[in-house]
């Protein structure tokens, strides 16, 4: 099983646009998202909010940007604790979500 490197780069003080992040990650090996492992959005209470958010840094402090639901794909890239920088969605966008949604990693 190969697994890619991922840093974490924070960023500039600058207007964020729609994939910018306020603590952004790449993919060291190849800076291709298919380095990643896959794991699938899980457990989300449907009579709740029904929703995992997709934040711009590893925390609730930081802006919700998109919103992810059970059984959407993610491909975990890189890991603040217990957040973990994701790319998701066709077209690929990335982002910041909690780890405790996230099930059935496959490489």
């Amino acid at each position: 099983m190969r697994y890619a490197i991922a840093t974490i780069v924070a960023l500039s003080c600058s207007p964020l646009s729609a994939q910018q992040l306020d603590m952004d990650f790449r993919i060291v090996e190849d800076d291709q998202a298919a380095g990643c492992l896959g794991a699938t959005v899980q457990g989300l209470d449907p009579n709740g909010d029904g929703f995992l958010a997709v934040r711009t840094g590893p925390g609730t402090n930081y802006r919700k940007i998109d919103e992810l639901h059970n059984g959407d794909g993610v491909r975990p890239c890189a890991q603040s604790g217990k957040w973990w920088g994701v790319y998701y969605g066709n077209p690929r966008r990335k982002g910041w979500v909690h780890g405790n949604w996230l099930g059935r990693w496959a490489g």
